[in-house]
């Protein structure tokens, strides 16, 4: 047998054993050069959302870094979310099993204080989130009319401005836009239905057969011969105006004319429909 049809035998030149590719070595290289993403990472690009118990039923409710961004009742939660927002809208993911509610939120909707809850407001107008904040400060069991928000912010002919930025309300309960009602003692419109915004008010102790009685004798604010002080109905300081000191006034103009200042709680003020007894 010659040398050219001889076998080919073991050469020096061959590689070792084979070990790991280089593609695997590649990825494991990368692998060890991951860390984890930075806390709030991911509310800081997109918003979380999960469902909470609430006084109305289940809650959708997004939320991102800054806060609560959204509430919603019923179906349809991300088509909702996506038609309120448009094109600013943040991709929505689900928060997963393990997440927590946004802090204080749970309270918030139990007790319907929700001071302490951070909301994110990017979404809105400057106008709207005059008129979002000016609402947050209605307290519970407390309603205010359309007029006085406007007056409030410090645009008085922008009743029916103001009814329109309420309607479209993206965080409702949060902020109580149910607490802001019709000055003829009507409820009014709500995002979530006239009758559902009734019976909210009914659960935080407003009594509205009151109200439309007052608003059919046209009184719109009760004042306290004994205080000074003139409110409006549903201001606790209002309440305690036993029957024999209690004097009722249809504008506030009437009741400073009668000596009367107005009460520094709730802090009625003279609105631009007032006058007709309307203001929303």
């Amino acid at each position: 047998m010659t040398e050219d049809h001889m076998p080919a035998g073991p050469s020096t030149e061959d590689p070792l054993p084979a070990g790991p590719s280089t593609e695997d070595r590649l990825l494991a290289g990368l692998a060890a050069l991951a860390v984890d993403a930075p806390d709030g990472l991911l509310g800081r690009i997109a918003a979380r959302w999960m469902r909470v118990p609430g006084p109305l039923g289940e809650l959708s409710v997004a939320f991102t870094d800054q806060g609560v961004a959204y509430v919603h009742a019923g179906p349809g939660f991300a088509e909702a979310y996506r038609a309120r927002f448009a094109s600013s809208a943040r991709p929505l993911l689900p928060a997963g099993a393990r997440a927590r509610p946004p802090a204080g939120l749970l309270p918030a909707l139990r007790t319907g204080r929700a001071s302490g809850v951070r909301l994110d407001l990017r979404g809105v107008s400057d106008f709207q989130r005059d008129v979002l904040e000016a609402a947050r400060t209605i307290p519970r069991g407390e309603v205010r009319p359309y007029a006085w928000i406007a007056a409030r912010i410090g645009r008085p002919r922008a009743v029916r401005a103001v009814g329109t930025a309420l309607a479209t309300n993206p965080v409702p309960l949060l902020v109580p836009c149910h607490r802001v009602t019709r000055s003829d003692g009507a409820a009014g419109d709500y995002v979530f239905g006239a009758a559902a915004k009734e019976r909210l008010l009914l659960a935080e102790g407003v009594d509205l057969e009151r109200l439309r009685r007052l608003a059919g004798e046209r009184v719109f604010y009760l004042a306290s011969d004994t205080t000074g002080v003139v409110c409006f109905p549903t201001c606790h300081n209002a309440r305690r105006i036993t029957p024999a000191h209690r004097h009722g006034f249809r504008t506030l103009a009437q009741a400073r004319a009668a000596g009367y200042r107005p009460c520094r709680t709730c802090r009625p003020a003279q609105g631009l429909a007032e006058s007709q007894g309307l203001a929303g």
